[in-house]
């Protein structure tokens, strides 16, 4: 049977909100919020060539698993744990691809996310340096750099270019280096236009490279490699308490640890459900 986003009757895009929706996931709920994929590696080429696979991020790998000395510093993490200890908290990340922080975090300088990410910390804006501020940078801490950062994209990278700009000119502070945050920082393909950068990666989005790997990413987030056996060898595995929907809440006696495992939902973001 050939469905019609195999026959490329409906976009990316729509398939990839379609799976979001199937798997609970809702614009109404931040916590659970649509989740989309990094679709590029390239954020510093003066111009974007979608017909070149080194283009693509590598779509068959979770974030944690971009270059393979990350990957294999996630996997002996996930080998080192204790074998003493409950073994139900072996993981490869301890830390999500989206949480209703990631979100706020994108949508910083768009009402009325801007109050929300405030609230999310504590009634002021995160630390400059810790803020998105840059496509390209996030990138490398994503995919490269940083060992708590395994985060995904949310569909806005793919169709509003308003997010990317402070048009409302909130005082988003400074970093160290002295960079005062305003507009996002978009890469040089982009040439510094939010509907370029949008235009063109929503194109990489469609394009046929993406549209042939992108089961793979769907396997992963969506699929059979999101938990078990399959998500250990995909380097793919998170904290117990991320998997909301297979965690037995109602047969948790104990209040305290039944209020840690919420706040941890709500805080660091759940898998979607299988679908």
């Amino acid at each position: 049977v050939s469905f019609p986003w195999q026959k490329r009757e409906i976009s990316n895009f729509d398939y990839l909100m379609y799976l979001n929706t199937l798997a609970g996931r809702s614009y109404n709920d931040y916590m659970q919020y649509p989740v989309f994929p990094w679709v590029l590696a390239d954020y510093h080429s003066e111009t974007l060539n979608l017909s070149n696979p080194h283009t693509f991020r590598d779509l068959s790998k979770p974030m944690g698993a971009q270059t393979a000395e990350r990957k294999r510093k996630f996997i002996q993490r996930y080998n080192e744990v204790e074998k003493s200890e409950d073994l139900s908290a072996q993981c490869h990340y301890c830390t999500h691809y989206s949480s209703a922080i990631i979100v706020a975090s994108y949508l910083v300088r768009m009402e009325p996310f801007t109050q929300t990410s405030c609230s999310l910390q504590g009634g002021s804006f995160d630390v400059a340096d810790r803020m998105f501020h840059s496509v390209k940078s996030t990138w490398e801490s994503a995919s490269r750099d940083n060992m708590s950062d395994v985060r995904e994209l949310i569909p806005e990278f793919f169709y509003l270019p308003e997010f990317l700009t402070n048009a409302n000119h909130f005082e988003l502070g400074r970093m160290q280096d002295g960079t005062v945050l305003g507009d996002v920082q978009l890469p040089p393909w982009a040439d510094g236009d939010p509907h370029k950068f949008i235009f063109l990666h929503r194109q990489a989005l469609e394009s046929d490279y993406v549209s042939a790997h992108l089961h793979h990413w769907i396997d992963l987030i969506f699929g059979h490699k999101q938990h078990g056996s399959a998500a250990v060898e995909a380097v793919n595995t998170y904290h117990p308490y991320f998997y909301g929907d297979k965690m037995d809440l109602d047969n948790i006696k104990d209040s305290l640890i039944k209020s840690t495992i919420l706040g941890f939902i709500s805080n660091f973001g759940q898998i979607p459900k299988q679908v």
